[in-house]
């Protein structure tokens, strides 16, 4: 075979090993491969009794990934120290368990991966993949199942957290703070109903948690709880349903401190309305003080005159559960000055007050020196009231469909804390007509009385709100087009607001019916049937 005919056998091979490489590398129009990853073995076996290692080994028939673990992986009962989990960060055809926690003797232990384990080409789940096995001679084979739902929202969070606390001698009603539970499961990102597997037979305290810090503890100020309200046993057939509810925090105060000229913020949690401030250190006689609401945040703010020549002043807040005393350091800085703002802006509704806000406290408003026309140049007749707690005067006054209104406020009319006086201010609002609005009409059946019939948005925020005490219908006036949802609060202590629960105290939250929304159009009135169970 001559040189040049040897060359081109040879290229001719070359090239027909890369036309097979690519067309095995590169699949054309193929099907999509949507078939999750296989176990092939796993060592212990799945179900293993009498377990005694540290390390557990699971093989799949193709290369597999972990993801979103810290999220997915639910451990029954907890562990004090988190396990190892591989592959992390990279992928492997073996998943290992290593075990640091000492196990507990004749325990079924249960890991639970959700949707975690993946294989590494497409992503397709291996869905719920749970790996069991007990250090004593049998599996514990019972369950407990139920549902979530919100105290208040339609729906509940997602990632929910149930769990069993063992009744035993050593319960008490303290231990969702300060231990794990017995069992847990987890409600993952896509349904709201539970079970809770592999336990053996006994009492137990249930409950549900949104663990938002994941230490498997209840943290009021972060957490949202639920409990049932009694006592299970097990083995049971009964479909248990848990309210999740955000607790109301318990008072405390923090440390407060000066922020501007004679303006001290003194912040807080839970309630406020029954918080004292009371100033310990000697004052002149000429002293006063003044208390408002941070509007967006957890702080009132105590004003003072006149400036004092001292480091520091002495303070005590007190609430019915609370006292402490607090030093405050004092320095020389810049008064705030007053800045007046309204509200609304533009459009107003005929039933809506109209607002006027100081970023100081008022202490006086001389109401001879603002003027109220209409679009006729009618003089407007109106009254005032003044909430001092959020420093704001609202002035009421009767108004018609599609007319405007101009207020002028003279000088000198609002007077603040420190003396500072308003300039000439104009102000101007309008109505729309009527056919702009709609309006809804409730019909309600079966109903207990009283109730709070609440129309909100998307998210929960209450747009309107009607108070129910008797059986007749429930009307919604002047309703900006929109979609609605309905929600009833079934006003137990007839309060008129929601009341949630507590878990110390065994308090359910109040009860509440969400009903389909209602898509409200300008000139439409929309009636509606609420039928309760």
């Amino acid at each position: 075979m001559n040189k040049t005919l040897s060359n081109f056998i040879l290229a001719l091979v070359i090239g027909l090993i890369f036309i097979n490489c690519a067309n095995r590398g590169t699949p054309d129009g193929g099907p999509k491969d949507d078939t999750p990853p296989i176990i092939t073995a796993s060592e212990p076996e799945n179900f293993s009794t009498n377990f005694k290692g540290n390390e557990i080994r699971i093989s799949f028939n193709e290369y597999i990934k972990i993801k979103d673990i810290q999220k997915q992986l639910i451990i029954s009962p907890p562990m004090k120290t988190q396990p190892e989990i591989k592959p992390l960060g990279g992928a492997s055809k073996y998943l290992t368990i290593k075990i640091f926690d000492t196990l507990q003797p004749n325990t079924t232990y249960a890991f639970n991966f959700g949707n975690s384990i993946t294989d590494n080409n497409e992503g397709n789940p291996y869905p719920y993949y749970r790996y069991v096995f007990s250090t004593g001679d049998y599996i514990d084979s019972l369950s407990v199942k139920g549902n979530i739902v919100d105290a208040l929202k339609k729906q509940p969070e997602t990632f929910i957290n149930v769990a069993l606390y063992e009744v035993d001698s050593t319960f008490t009603d303290s231990i969702v703070y300060k231990d794990v539970p017995k069992y847990i499961t987890n409600t993952l990102d896509s349904v709201t109903t539970f079970s809770i597997e592999n336990i053996k037979a006994g009492k137990y305290m249930l409950m549900a948690l949104k663990d938002n810090n994941a230490d498997n503890k209840f943290q009021q100020k972060t957490d949202q709880i639920a409990f049932y309200k009694s006592f299970i046993e097990a083995p049971t057939d009964s479909i248990y349903t848990l309210r999740l509810f955000s607790e109301e925090l318990d008072f405390k105060a923090t440390r407060p401190r000066l922020i501007s000229g004679e303006k001290i913020a003194f912040g807080y949690e839970g309630d406020y309305e029954n918080m004292a401030i009371k100033i310990l250190s000697e004052t002149p006689e000429d002293f006063e003080y003044r208390i408002t609401k941070d509007e967006k945040a957890d702080s009132l703010y105590y004003w003072y005159k006149p400036r004092m020549e001292v480091d520091s002043l002495l303070f005590k807040v007190s609430h019915p559960n609370f006292d402490k005393d607090f030093t405050v350091r004092i320095s020389e800085q810049k008064r705030d000055t007053l800045v007046i703002a309204k509200s609304p802006s533009g459009a107003i509704g005929l039933n809506e007050d109209f607002k006027i806000k100081g970023t100081t406290p008022f202490v006086s408003f001389d109401a001879s020196k603002v003027s109220l026309i209409d679009k006729d140049s009618l003089n407007i007749d109106f009254t005032t009231k003044f909430d001092t707690i959020t420093n704001t005067y609202a002035l009421s006054f009767n108004k018609t469909e599609e007319n405007g209104y101009k207020m002028q406020i003279l000088p000198e009319a609002l007077v603040d804390f420190f003396g500072d006086k308003n300039d000439t201010l104009n102000f101007s609002v309008s109505t729309k007509k009527s056919s702009d609005f709609g309006y809804a009409r409730f019909t309600l059946v079966n109903a207990q009385y009283p109730l709070i019939i609440q129309l909100t948005d998307k998210k929960g925020d209450v747009k309107f709100e009607e108070y129910a005490t008797t059986n007749e219908p429930v009307d919604f006036l002047n309703l900006p087009p929109s979609t609605y949802f309905i929600r009833v609060i079934h006003d137990t202590n007839a309060n008129r607001k929601f009341d949630t629960g507590n878990y110390l105290k065994k308090i359910q939250p109040e009860r509440v019916s969400h009903f389909d929304e209602i898509e409200i159009r300008a000139d439409w009135g929309y009636p509606e049937t609420l039928q309760f169970n």
